[in-house]
């Protein structure tokens, strides 16, 4: 760790450097060259909730579990190898994390399990089960991923979280695959004569951070997850997206000014020397003529570098021949100095690879309210730019959600959601968002 005050003085003389020198970080590249996109400190110092941006309030006491019996969360549809949300005889499916209901809502992703849901109009949904036989998915337990469906197999890829059998909880995230037989009647859907598991990708530690050097300095997190299933409508190359973490461990990391923002902006702007924690990405790799066992990694696509520590669940929506890559994140993920809300944050460019500006000038698209700050998280962008996430905790007053965890048992189920959030629309033209209404909780609309 950088002593504070040695720290600052580095700090001082970055950004007397930069307006030295004229550089402008709003169009510089990252370290995987042209490839990466910096989100910067400027860009998100520009972050507030507007009209266009904030979710209505949500009561989430009153809203219905869609699963009695279990909590669910991060929420995926079943998609086609076009990234179109599939058909099967007339059902939609969807896949979430889910864990008992009498698990407390703190403990739920230590035992997180994969289970799916059908229905015919994408409004009234039906468990059909584990996604997995009982004890086949690799991991001590899975997290999100993503689920593509090509000539009567279903695709699955989850994050492989700690290992099979350990006696205690590990952190480990590699990106994981399964392959297997989709069968649909009238009755419903489900899967069957499941392949080997097997790990597709893991963190090289020059691009994407390792356990082993995340945990060589204090503070900060490790990412290694959420695969996301993407073929590119102009190249028909296909890929996965995930959440990462910048290669290196914090010691190693030095503020650039390309991590700031303009010159103007960085002679008047501080940065923390706790900033150094924040170094979230969002990677992708190449599926290499569409086989599943050439993976190739990419450097990432962007990364916020003292900015923000955790860009969840990035996904990719084309439309008007641009790309729009979208991620979530949390209000305590944000480097020291900087603030933003839980919500759903935006990237477009021309190209898929390169180029990527923050949407709405700061990067924020939909934001909980103020006076609800944790009602829903985890948001998915349809194709048709519906948005699906999940109920979180509401009504917590001015607790922060780190609080949470200290409440009696009573307390956090009575403001745990742990069901579907309402459905919501987005408009999208050119570089600019707009929340355009509300639906009913976990509608995939067509």
């Amino acid at each position: 760790m950088i002593h504070k005050n040695k720290k600052a003085l580095t700090a001082l003389a970055l950004a007397t450097s930069v307006v030295a020198s004229g550089v402008t970080a709003l169009s510089a590249y990252a370290e995987g060259g042209e490839q990466t996109v910096n989100w910067t400190r400027e860009q998100a110092s520009q972050i507030e909730l507007n009209q266009d941006n904030t979710l209505p309030y949500t009561d989430i006491s009153k809203l219905e579990k869609l699963a009695p019996g279990y909590h669910m969360w991060d929420t995926w549809a079943l998609t086609d190898r076009d990234g179109n949300v599939a058909s099967i005889k007339g059902w939609k499916v969807i896949f979430a994390l889910t864990a008992p209901s009498d698990v407390l809502p703190g403990k739920v992703h230590d035992i997180a399990t994969i289970r799916y849901f059908y229905s015919k109009n994408g409004k009234d949904w039906t468990l059909g089960g584990e996604l997995f036989p009982s004890g086949s998915a690799l991991g001590s337990r899975q997290w999100a991923g993503s689920a593509m469906m090509d000539n009567g197999k279903i695709h699955a890829f989850y994050t492989a979280t700690g290992h099979k059998g350990e006696e205690r909880l590990t952190y480990e995230q590699r990106l994981a695959m399964a392959t297997g037989d989709i069968v649909a009647d009238n009755s419903g859907v489900r899967f069957e004569n499941w392949g080997d598991h097997r790990i597709i990708l893991e963190p090289d530690g020059k691009h994407y951070q390792t356990k082993e050097q995340a945990q060589q300095g204090e503070g900060g997190g490790y990412a290694f997850r959420d695969p996301m299933w993407f073929k590119d409508p102009q190249t028909k190359k296909e890929y996965l997206l995930f959440e990462g973490n910048s290669g290196g461990s914090a010691a190693d990391r030095k503020l650039k000014p390309e991590y700031v923002g303009s010159p103007e902006f960085a002679g008047q702007h501080n940065v923390p020397p706790g900033a150094v924690h924040a170094n979230g990405n969002i990677g992708i790799a190449e599926v290499e003529g569409g086989d599943f066992s050439k993976i190739k990694m990419l450097p990432p696509l962007v990364e916020a570098n003292y900015v923000n520590e955790e860009l969840e669940r990035p996904h990719i929506v084309v439309k008007d021949k641009k790309y729009y890559l979208f991620t979530d994140s949390h209000i305590n993920k944000y480097a020291d100095g900087l603030t933003g809300p839980d919500g759903l944050y935006g990237f477009v460019s021309d190209k898929l690879i390169g180029g990527y500006k923050p949407l709405n000038g700061s990067g924020l698209v939909l934001a909980n309210p103020a006076d609800n700050p944790y009602q829903a998280y985890s948001w998915l962008v349809l194709p048709n730019l519906n948005v699906v996430g999940f109920a979180h905790f509401g009504d917590l007053g001015n607790m922060s959600i780190g609080d949470v965890g200290n409440q009696t048992p009573e307390f956090q189920f009575s403001h745990f959601g742990g069901t579907l959030a309402p459905t919501v629309k987005l408009s999208i033209k050119d570089d600019r968002t707009k929340l355009e209404q509300e639906y009913e909780p976990g509608w995939i609309k067509q």
